[in-house]
């Protein structure tokens, strides 16, 4: 029932992953006249494969996480948290209110042990391919134990999804040592004493991009602007081109041949590609899809939950970290 467009969008890509994925069964989670008139409307589904599970209420984008947690206990997204916790369900995707989603996700699944905080990671596109960028958000006031956990939790799940010895790095405002803020120099310091993680140092904005790192670790504030300014950079550069290529014959001329190439750029660095953020450090699989995404985006959320599932990442990470942690 959350994000921007709520189940008008949510219902169709959910429709089309069922379509996609023959092992795959969906609970929707809201209010179930809504959502049964809109699966009416959708493609032929297997209703074995798909059911409803009624809500009566709707947490707000605006309204405060303490609010949510008290205040509603029959919440979509509470509810859908609860089929987690109770094994009706391995994973929950949501669009809604991050700090509410984050609030309850704690409170109804818990953190792994050692665990302080849970942190959101999602991948964003580089010259070399994909890094795993942790916090997204979740976490605006960091401690350097903070930022060495979610270095750990980004390390696991980023060999969890294909990647040998993720090189590991902080996110600061120089590589030398002397630059950073205290939190930062500490966890480095915390960093060079862990055996199992392949830390290689600090990385700048532009050495993430680069591919510098698999794993790039800052506190929520920093992550958070990061993300949405390199969204927002791509899509001004991108109306920017269309502009320059509409000036003219001859620019036109050019356009028409560098279309095919543009449209496959675009297709690899496109937002809806990479939607999806994991809530890490819980005992559950909690993706949270980006308030904004269309139905292709929510696609790639959904899916990013189901290549979680199948590595079974809670549990990798439960494994590694108890010798992992300080």
């Amino acid at each position: 029932m959350g994000g921007d467009f709520g189940p008008h969008c949510i219902v169709p890509a959910s429709l089309a992953c069922l379509a996609s994925f023959p092992s795959l069964h969906l609970t929707l989670v809201g209010q179930a006249p809504l959502l049964e008139e809109l699966i009416a409307r959708g493609r032929d589904v297997d209703r074995v494969r798909l059911r409803i599970q009624h809500a009566g209420e709707v947490i707000g984008m605006d309204e405060r996480p303490a609010q949510a947690l008290r205040g509603k206990p029959d919440s979509s997204m509470r509810v859908a948290l609860e089929l987690v916790r109770n094994g009706q369900a391995r994973a929950c995707v949501s669009a809604g209110n991050t700090g509410a989603l984050m609030a309850l996700s704690r409170y109804v699944l818990k953190t792994l042990p050692g665990i302080d905080r849970p942190a959101m990671v999602t991948a964003v596109p580089t010259e070399k391919g994909h890094c795993h960028l942790l916090d997204l958000g979740a976490n605006v006031d960091c401690s350097a134990e903070h930022l060495y956990q979610f270095a750990v939790m980004g390390a696991v799940a980023a060999e969890a999804l294909g990647i040998d010895r993720p090189r590991v790095a902080l996110l600061n405002v120089g590589t030398e040592d002397v630059k950073g803020n205290q939190q930062v120099k500490l966890a480095a310091s915390l960093l060079q004493q862990a055996s199992g993680i392949n830390y290689i140092g600090y990385v700048e904005g532009d050495g993430l991009f680069r591919g510098a790192a698999d794993v790039v670790v800052c506190d929520g504030f920093v992550g958070n602007i990061l993300l949405k300014s390199s969204e927002g950079l791509a899509a001004m550069i991108s109306a920017r081109m269309g502009e320059l290529f509409r000036q003219g014959v001859v620019a036109r001329m050019v356009g028409a041949l560098a279309l095919p190439f543009l449209r496959r750029l675009q297709a690899d660095l496109a937002p809806a590609r990479y939607n999806g953020a994991s809530f890490l450090g819980l005992q559950g699989i909690v993706i949270k899809s980006h308030g904004s995404a269309g139905a292709e985006s929510f696609q790639s959320a959904i899916r990013r939950a189901l290549k979680e599932i199948e590595e079974d990442l809670p549990e990798r990470l439960h494994g590694r970290l108890e010798h992992l942690l300080l």
